[in-house]
């Protein structure tokens, strides 16, 4: 029998590497056009677009790795039952409990894969990409300027800088030009820092300098001004998270955080391997057909199932934060009859009732 857990790991394996490289990919693009956009408008710098996607990115794993757990293991059981393999297997005495075995050396490491990534590797990439955003937003240098060198903003200005102080926030002989509506603008300045108004609104207070203003193409309708300070707007800062947010906060703290939020929080990071766990139990009986039979309905069905799941996870979280679910009670509602319902399908899995005997 070690050459079938061989076979049956393998092809588990193959199909659920296979899955999550699909997933993997469209993800990817999802997140990348995400973060295309904010780089656009000036909210995240562009050189930190490949940091904060591989680090957004370990936070989707928790969601990801899971449903390729399924999905592979779906279409790996629904071949098995279409080339008439299960029935073999089953002819020679092979049933669930039999085919445990290769399914947990898949299932087991998938599980530790994504609790480590829900209770560490996801807040850990949460917090540091937080950090940088939270960098850039209050240094010019993060943002893109850089000493000596012609830059040009997402508005279209063009800025020319010939000295930054090490922190980021204060500049030396600054030269900026913009161009709207067939007009040209042309500022010089011998210093200038930035600051914050609000949350989110940036301004470069320019100091000491002079501004021309006049039309691009032709006529003499020029304005030269001199100045003592003149506020140039920047492009809204990242959205950041507070200190005491609880998705800043390692799992350890959030044990000893009494907040509705940090429970929440902790039960939405205890639940992703739990529902990893229950759905690969759930392969096995939702792949269940007669030989020949399509098998992508099966795998719909699971992809629909994983979809409640996960949405009722969300909620729930959700409610807990707001104080509408009792802190004792936190996502357990959820993850342990899941888990005891697809414990309960994979044993009944194949199993011929008896008939009742008629009196």
């Amino acid at each position: 029998m070690p050459k079938l857990d061989r076979y049956l790991f393998r092809e588990f394996t193959q199909s659920f590497l296979a899955t999550l490289i699909i997933l993997l990919m469209v993800s990817v693009g999802g997140v990348m056009a995400d973060l295309l956009g904010k780089v656009a408008d000036g909210r995240v710098p562009a050189r930190l677009l490949l940091s904060q996607l591989g680090l957004q990115f370990l936070g989707y794993m928790p969601y990801i790795v899971p449903l390729a757990l399924m999905l592979g293991l779906l279409l790996s059981f629904s071949r098995l039952y279409r080339d008439s393999e299960m029935a073999v297997l089953t002819g020679i005495g092979v049933g669930p409990g039999r085919l445990l075995k290769p399914l947990l050396l898949l299932v087991v490491p998938v599980v530790v894969l994504v609790g480590a990534c829900s209770l560490w590797l996801g807040p850990w990439a949460l917090r540091t990409a937080d950090s940088m955003l939270e960098q850039a937003n209050r240094s010019l240098v993060v943002s893109g300027l850089e000493a000596g060198k012609f830059t040009v903003l997402s508005s279209g200005a063009v800025v020319y800088i010939g000295g930054l102080s090490d922190d980021g926030t204060r500049l030396q002989r600054v030269f900026m030009h913009r161009q709207k509506d067939g007009r040209v603008d042309v500022v010089t300045a011998k210093s200038g820092q930035m600051f914050f108004e609000g949350e989110r609104s940036r301004y470069l207070r320019l100091e000491d300098g002079f501004r021309v203003e006049g039309p691009a193409d032709q006529g003499l309708d020029y304005r030269l001004m001199r100045y003592a300070s003149n506020e140039v707007a920047l492009p809204e800062r990242a959205d950041t998270m507070e200190q005491d947010d609880p998705l800043r906060s390692t799992t350890l703290e959030l044990l000893g955080d009494d907040r509705p939020g940090a429970n929440a929080q902790l039960h939405a990071r205890l639940a992703p391997p739990l529902l990893a766990l229950a759905f690969a139990l759930l392969t096995l009986p939702l792949s269940r057909s007669a030989p020949r039979q399509t098998r992508y309905g099966r795998v719909m069905l699971g992809f629909l199932a994983y979809l409640v799941g996960v949405s009722l996870m969300i909620n729930g979280t959700q409610l807990l934060a707001d104080g509408r679910l009792p802190g004792v009670l936190g996502l357990w509602w959820l993850t342990v009859p899941l888990l005891a319902g697809a414990a309960w399908f994979y044993w009944r899995d194949g199993q011929v009732s008896r008939p009742r005997l008629r009196v």
